[in-house]
């Protein structure tokens, strides 16, 4: 019962019953209609109530396909109230303006096509989010790069999460795909999971391949530690994947050196209510005989960081490189927009803080909805280039 009354659930449901009586006013004349309206909003309300707390398991093959139809009625949802609440703004210009046929003309075809569109929206979809992911190639400059890292390639991957949606067919098309690139190091930038090691573990080993190559780093993300983070770190470990928590190891590629750095998420106070995402320890030098805060030597620093909003304070202690994930870039539409106001400048894609370049990918898995339009699952190849200096 405490569930039902705690704030957040309260405020979910309120406002998902606003959103009910909107659209079942505007669209709906009969009482089965209604009643049918009400069905994907019941399946979007269950979602937080029955399956986002504890170790996120999943109890049962129903309860499986009821969370994954959840998650259809949720993205079906956010296209069906946005192309509501645009249809109505169109009205209310048309009415200002005096057009009396066309106010006509939305009064009778207004409502199915408000229908037909949001119906279409989510096939285009959820058959975009099936495909993926897509190999992004990102090809990024910098000054006084050392020879030897000319061309250096990293695969990231970010935001796979498996779980209701997300199954080990996709994760295998993951890893066979990463495989085929050759990279010089893999970059797992968080979120790779969405529920416990016990429901997960079969859907997860196909990573274990990454891990046999000895070239895969790990930074936990939110989803991980909501999943149960202590438990995951020591599978991923298990898997030969190298977990970094505010850590780093230094490798070489020929004659240079590269600090490849992790640091925890936000979310760590789950389990540490003493620790956060510290870019400092991460890049300190190991060294005993060093002082406590010197940089590891390295010719280059690169950090992965699920948040990007840890970039201001990478920027600071010297990155030159930050990998993150976490906003999927929105996902889809009008999703899109919310993230590009919420995680400026590092919404997506390539950006600068300071003088440390930082790339953010749109994931390459989806998470809730399975659901991709206006952006796209992302297997993403970064290069790293030479500039030469003009200074």
């Amino acid at each position: 019962m405490r569930r039902f009354l705690s704030p957040f659930i309260l405020i979910f449901t309120t406002l998902l019953a606003l959103m009910y009586f909107y659209a079942a006013v505007s669209l709906t004349e009969t009482p089965a209609a209604r009643v049918g309206l009400f069905l994907p909003f019941l399946l979007a309300w269950c979602l937080p109530v029955f399956y986002w707390g504890g170790t996120r398991e999943t109890k049962s093959r129903w309860g499986e396909i009821l969370h994954l139809l959840g998650f259809v009625a949720m993205g079906w949802l956010s296209f069906l109230i946005g192309f509501l609440i645009l249809h109505d703004l169109i009205f209310i210009l048309a009415r200002l303006a005096g057009e009396v046929s066309f106010i006509e003309l939305m009064s009778r075809e207004g409502p199915p096509a408000v229908l037909g569109l949001s119906i279409l929206a989510l096939v285009l979809g959820l058959r975009s989010a099936s495909r993926g992911p897509n190999i992004r190639y990102i090809d990024i400059p910098f000054a006084n790069l050392k020879k030897d890292l000319e061309g250096y390639t990293i695969v990231q991957i970010s935001d796979l999460h498996i779980g209701p949606t997300i199954g080990r067919k996709y994760v295998e098309k993951v890893v066979h795909k990463t495989l085929n690139l050759a990279p010089d190091l893999i970059a797992l930038t968080g979120d790779i999971v969405d529920g416990s090691v016990k429901d997960l573990a079969d859907a997860a080993e196909p990573l274990k391949k990454l891990g046999e190559t000895g070239r895969a780093y790990f930074a936990m993300g939110n989803h991980d530690y909501y999943s149960g983070a202590t438990a995951w770190t020591a599978k991923f470990r298990e898997m030969g994947l190298k977990v970094l928590l505010n850590s780093h190891v230094v490798i070489k590629k020929d004659e240079a050196k590269i600090l490849v750095a992790g640091v925890v998420d936000p979310a760590v106070k789950m389990i540490d209510a003493t620790s956060s995402p510290d870019p400092s320890m991460a890049i300190r030098s190991q060294d005993l005989l060093a002082q406590s805060t010197a940089k590891a030597p390295a010719d280059f620093r690169l950090l992965l960081a699920h948040n990007p909003k840890i970039a201001a304070d990478a920027a600071k202690v010297g990155f030159d490189l930050q990998i993150s994930g976490h906003t999927h870039g929105g996902q889809f539409f009008p999703w899109t927009l919310v993230v590009r106001w919420v995680h400026r400048p590092h919404h997506l894609g390539r950006s600068l803080s300071g003088k440390m370049q930082v790339y953010v990918s749109a994931g390459t898995g989806s998470w809730g909805p399975p659901v991709r339009l206006g952006t796209q699952t992302e297997l993403t190849v970064i290069r790293l280039r030479n500039e030469i200096s003009r200074s």
